[in-house]
């Protein structure tokens, strides 16, 4: 790994489909992330952006090879919300697929919280959580395991104070 300029590291990679190459990777603040991509045998460019998700919304989506390495075998694929100081959210995470796990992370990268199996003793995962700071974070969804892929639904509520 050697760094260039405006700190824009040059990593020579391996990836998880076996295309060696160099990859440029310009990390901003969470959510918005660019990944470039410019392997020795062809020249793609690939921008990465968190698919945006409200609070209270749901989202029926599929995650597999062409999501997020995650660097374990497995994919990810991540959602960016907006919440406030004192939100109190429950993030559900179900597929009959694979088994499911969910990731809060804040605007720095660091995990709010996750959970693999949820209270009702299946595969699904949910999150419950009170927001400390108003801002941007980011959702990740991935399964447990090197070959989890398949159909999912995320839903994200707002619980009310009491």
């Amino acid at each position: 790994m050697s760094s260039l300029t405006n700190n824009c590291y040059y990593l020579s990679l391996l990836t998880a489909i076996l295309a060696q190459g160099i990859f440029c990777v310009n990390a901003s603040a969470v959510p918005r992330t660019t990944i470039v991509e410019t392997p020795a045998t062809k020249n793609t460019r690939f921008v990465y952006a968190p698919i945006s998700i409200p609070v209270s919304g749901e989202v029926n989506d599929t995650l597999s090879d062409r999501d997020i390495p995650t660097g374990d075998g497995g994919f990810a694929r991540d959602y960016s919300i907006q919440l406030k100081a004192g939100d109190q959210i429950a993030i559900d995470l179900t597929s009959e697929t694979f088994d499911a796990v969910v990731t809060l992370l804040n605007s720095e990268g660091k995990t709010i919280g996750k959970n693999d199996d949820g209270p009702d003793g299946t595969s699904n995962s949910l999150l419950f959580t009170r927001i400390k700071d108003t801002g941007n974070y980011v959702i990740r969804v991935q399964g447990f395991g090197e070959t989890s892929s398949g159909a999912f639904k995320l839903k994200v509520s707002k619980l009310k104070a009491q």
